[in-house]
C-alpha cells in the first residue's frame, strides 16, 4: 500500500521544486539513476516515447517520487515512534 501524501509534504516538495525546476529536476535524474536505475529507465522511457513535452513528464514523475518518498520516510519515523 501507498503511503498517504500529506499537505505539508506537497508544500514541502514544490517548494524545494519551484526554486529552480530546472536544476531540481537535473538533480533528481542524478538522484533516481543511483538510488533506483530502473525506476529512472521506466521515466526517461516514459518521457521519450510521449505526444506531450518529455521534461515535463520526467519532471512529473521525478516529482512523485519524491512525494512518495518523504511520505514514506514520514510512515516510517511514525511506525518507529509507535513501537
Amino acid at each position: 500500500m501507498l503511503p498517504i501524501i500529506t499537505e505539508e509534504h506537497s508544500s514541502l516538495t514544490f517548494a524545494e521544486i519551484f526554486q529552480d525546476v530546472h536544476a531540481w529536476r537535473k538533480k533528481m535524474i542524478h538522484y533516481i539513476k543511483e538510488e533506483n536505475p530502473e525506476i529512472n529507465t521506466a521515466i526517461i522511457e516514459a518521457a521519450n516515447n510521449t505526444d506531450l513535452d518529455p521534461k515535463a513528464v520526467a519532471l512529473g514523475a521525478y516529482m512523485t517520487y519524491a512525494l512518495l518518498e518523504l511520505a514514506m520516510k514520514d510512515e516510517d519515523l511514525i511506525s518507529r515512534e509507535e513501537e
